[in-house]
């Protein structure tokens, strides 16, 4: 009988239903133009493009032009790739052009689907954003779909690391624009430390298409972005601390593996105490809990955490003497990623490879809030329904089902649990081999590199031929995954590495043209590829006869998404399918999430060595457990969010003052401005307005003048005068600036002094910006202590942060007004000394701004800008008046080429 819920949705269809029922009759518009859209030349395609375009920027709205484009799109695809859009496909393009997520099996054509609403939106003339989770799919993506777009007489272009600023500037000025979600945050922190708009390469921030939208939006949300430069050198503490936590004990450190930490306990503290002090690190009667030890105590907890909670092949991998950071949610390598804090500087002590030094932040942002600078969002996966509740309350993004073209054929069995992982592993060996003999293909997804290469041991002493895909794999990812689908093959992959491309029955027939022909170049390729269909038409048969593609996994991930995601590669486009888990109770979730009630039940049913239990409640439980994670998952989600709120008002109101700084081709009102605030500033500090004339500290205020102003002025003799205060004051202080900056002027002329004044702002707002940006992050690693006081750190941080802001706005007006005040033109004799000291470091290696990301418990990631050239000025960023000069000469910059003339 069906309970009233169950009975309502019979009725009445789910929410979902009705959505997907609500633009058939959009789909069936669009199919009633295909034949409209056939009969027309490949030139007319191109025409009907420029009609479309010229009518959506006269105001016409996207969304009436939408059936005559989805049209025009799917024939172009037809025609540059052989392949015509499933009904489910236009759906799909549909929901992402209404700002959707479109849920949408694996195999069921995403890459395809993205043209649609791309095309669509472009139209606008703002340029669309396709983001990908790797740079490999969003070049390879890039060229494939690229043809359609060419198709229709579009732009398309890609951007990837270390691109050429004026190709990635081209890449961004295309029609559609490929790019990696990392790539894209990056650029948007790149444009904001320009010096002027011509080297900006993004624009409009109008449309972006989020492919794998879950791992983009969700899993990697927990990891801000951050440009950042490197401090001072500590190798020498790294390696010494290192030397010291293996020789600690059980009683010397907690391990919360639920939380992802590592402390140190009282024992622990004492014992590290005395090496230290004995090892010289701490100084002579100084303690671990006095607040000179802030730093050592730093990064003794660093050291710790490297030794106890970041394993080698599971976290990281060590290539070519340099620790390679590996995504815990695809198993890919995160080259050019660095933990910040000391973090990968203890893992590099750890591994005995070279200690780069770490890094300053010079200017971040989280994911959400890159994303949320979009106008209209959209996203693709084949699992987001559950993350639906984070993608409506942080990007106000629904999530939509899409039907799949075929039925699912796929069946997904209970899973398996066994008491220990050795019975667990001789059940997975049994059932792959039973598979194997069966001809059917096995894909076995592992959650670390190192249990992989375990199963591949144990598989090579079998006698069973196998192929490992894991970040050590990263390059022959896409041919391993393509050939996972041949009869019998037994393909490992670390969770989800090889998203993206798809597994199919039979082997990839494109893959195996392309491999035949580099062994055989001059075989003809079209009896080539006959030999090969026909050949591949067999396999298929032989796979579809064994049962399809059986996904057989070794462990539960602690996000059901990942679980899904697994499952799914097998079934797709209607064919057969199977999926198992194989669970024991000393994996790390079972382990983790309370297997002792489990275990307990299981020495009451008297279970012998190598059964094991498989029932419904099983998998309802483990279910819960992995709810539980993801929602702990969001919270700490959420928090990064709520901080970076907060910080991110002020980072808009610095970008966009620099945008207009940059923007403006007279910036001499701003600097004026700034110059009489800080002159009200001084006068009212010195000579409070509600004091007598006997109070005031007109000493004080001549000398400030000198200081800030750069100029002599008799304020005490002014002061002793029959009838003047303050305002009187004031008003001479300001004359006299003014014609002194005025005289300044007609010595550099109108124009050189506009470039200065422009330059001295820039600069003077990115280094209060960078010094800003340190002291919130200090102040975010202390604000959760107010927290034991009763009083909420969110709410202390915002107060704070905003005081600090205010700060630093002032301090901006006062450095700004300062330095102009000083600059004056060179003698010839400076000029020629400043020329030869540039020459001579022509040669010079110029240092680079360093990527980094920090650790997801509330870390930051991020990426690198690319390298500086010594003999170049124009790319040095901007370097903080105190730095060494950049061009090597050992001078200050501010004595040096910042000496501005």
């Amino acid at each position: 009988m069906l309970g009233l819920g169950s009975l309502a949705k019979k009725v009445f269809g789910t929410p979902n239903d009705r959505k997907v029922k609500s633009i058939r009759p959009l789909v069936a518009k669009i199919n009633a133009l295909e034949a409209e859209a056939q009969a027309r030349s490949d030139e007319e395609l191109i025409a009907k493009t420029r009609d479309l375009q010229a009518r959506a920027q006269a105001a016409e709205s996207l969304d009436a032009l939408l059936p005559e484009a989805f049209a025009n799109c799917r024939e172009a695809a037809r025609r540059a790739l052989g392949l015509r859009a499933f009904d489910t496909q236009l759906m799909g393009g549909i929901f992402l052009h209404q700002g959707n997520i479109a849920e949408m099996k694996t195999g069921e054509g995403k890459t395809l689907v993205a043209t649609f609403p791309a095309y669509l939106n472009a139209l606008a003339g703002k340029g669309v954003h396709v983001v990908t989770v790797n740079d490999y799919l969003a070049k390879r993506d890039a060229e494939w779909m690229g043809k359609v777009f060419t198709q229709l007489g579009m732009t398309t272009g890609v951007v990837y690391p270390y691109q050429p600023d004026a190709e990635k500037r081209d890449a961004y000025q295309a029609d559609v624009t490929y790019a990696t979600n990392n790539e894209l945050g990056f650029d948007y922190l790149r444009d904001n430390m320009k010096g002027s708009v011509e080297e900006m390469v993004q624009r409009d921030h109008f449309f972006a298409i989020v492919d794998e939208v879950d791992s983009i939006l969700v899993d990697e949300a927990r990891t801000p972005l951050i440009i950042s430069g490197p401090s001072q050198d500590r190798s020498e503490l790294y390696v010494t601390l290192n030397q010291f936590i293996p020789q600690l004990t059980d009683e010397d450190f907690k391990l919360d593996e639920k939380a992802r930490n590592a402390t140190f306990t009282e024992e622990g503290n004492e014992r590290m105490e005395q090496m230290l002090s004995a090892a010289g690190v701490l100084p002579e009667g100084q303690t671990l809990y006095d607040p000179e030890s802030t730093t050592i105590v730093h990064h003794a907890n660093q050291a710790l955490r490297a030794h106890k909670l970041f394993h080698k092949d599971q976290n990281y991998i060590v290539k070519d003497d340099e620790i390679v950071l590996i995504d815990e949610f695809t198993g890919r390598m995160m080259k050019g990623r660095r933990l910040s804090d000391g973090l990968h500087q203890a893992i590099e002590a750890k591994e005995g490879v070279k200690i780069q030094p770490e890094n300053v932040t010079l200017a971040s942002v989280t994911f959400q809030n890159y994303f949320r600078l979009y106008d209209k969002l959209g996203g693709m996966t084949g699992t987001a329904a559950t993350e639906a509740e984070e993608f409506a309350d942080i990007y106000k993004l629904g999530v939509v089902e899409v039907p799949t073209n075929r039925p699912v054929q796929r069946i997904d069995e209970h899973d398996r649990v066994y008491r220990t992982g050795t019975e667990k592993y001789a059940a997975v060996l049994e059932a792959i081999k039973e598979s194997h003999e069966r001809g059917q293909p096995i894909l076995v997804g592992t959650t670390s590199i190192e249990k992989s290469e375990m199963l591949a041991n144990m598989l090579t002493h079998a006698g069973i031929p196998h192929n490992v895909l894991n970040a050590r794999q990263h390059e022959q990812e896409a041919y391993i995954v393509a050939e996972a689908g041949k009869p019998g093959a037994v393909t490992i992959a670390t969770n989800m590495a090889g998203r993206g491309t798809d597994i199919q029955l039979g082997g990839n027939v494109e893959i195996k043209v392309m491999e035949a022909l580099r062994a055989d170049p001059d075989a003809h390729p079209d009896q080539l590829r006959e030999r090969i269909e026909a050949e591949h038409a067999a396999d298929k048969e032989k796979v579809l006869a064994s049962g399809g593609l059986f996904v057989l996994a070794t462990e539960r991930h602690e996000s059901r998404r990942i679980d899904n995601q697994l499952r799914g590669r097998s079934g797709r486009q209607g064919d057969p399918g199977r999926s198992l888990f194989f669970l024991s109770l000393e994996d790390d979730l079972m382990r983790i999430f309370g297997s002792e009630r489990l275990d307990a039940v299981l020495s009451r049913l008297g279970m012998k060595e190598g059964e094991a239990i498989v029932h419904p409640w099983v998998n309802k439980s483990l279910e819960r457990a992995q709810a539980k994670v993801e929602g702990r998952n969001f919270d700490i989600r959420k928090q990064l969010l709520k901080f970076d709120d907060v910080m991110n008002d002020q980072r808009k109101a610095i970008f966009s003052q620099r945008r207009e700084i940059m923007d403006s081709a007279e910036v001499d009102e701003v600097a004026r401005d700034m110059r009489h605030q800080v002159i009200d500033d001084l006068v009212e500090e010195y000579m409070p307005p509600r004091a007598y004339a006997e109070q005031w500290d007109n000493a004080g205020l001549e000398k400030a003048v000198v200081e800030k102003l750069n100029m002599n002025l008799p304020v005490s003799d002014w002061a002793a005068e029959e009838g003047v205060d303050q305002d009187v004051i004031r008003e001479r202080i300001t004359e006299a600036t003014d014609t002194y900056m005025a005289e300044k002027e007609a010595g550099f002329g109108p124009e050189t002094m506009r470039q200065i004044e422009k330059q001295v702002l820039l600069q003077a707002i990115d280094q209060k910006w960078r010094d800003h940006l340190l002291t919130l992050e200090h102040l975010r690693s202390v604000v959760g202590f107010r927290g034991y006081a009763q009083r909420d750190p969110l709410s202390e941080y915002k107060t704070e942060s905003f005081t600090l802001f205010e700060n630093m706005l002032d301090g901006l007006r006062s450095d700004v007004t300062q330095q102009l005040s000083r600059i004056r033109p060179l003698t010839d004799a400076e000029r020629e000394q400043m020329m030869r000291q540039y020459q001579d470091q022509q040669a010079q290696q110029q240092q680079q701004m360093v990527p980094q990301h920090e650790e997801a418990e509330g870390g930051e990631a991020s990426a690198q800008a690319p390298g500086f050239n010594a003999a170049d000025p124009a790319t040095w960023g901007n370097p903080s008046r105190n730095d060494p000069c950049p061009c090597g000469s050992g001078e200050k910059f501010k004595h040096c080429h910042g000496r501005l003339a």
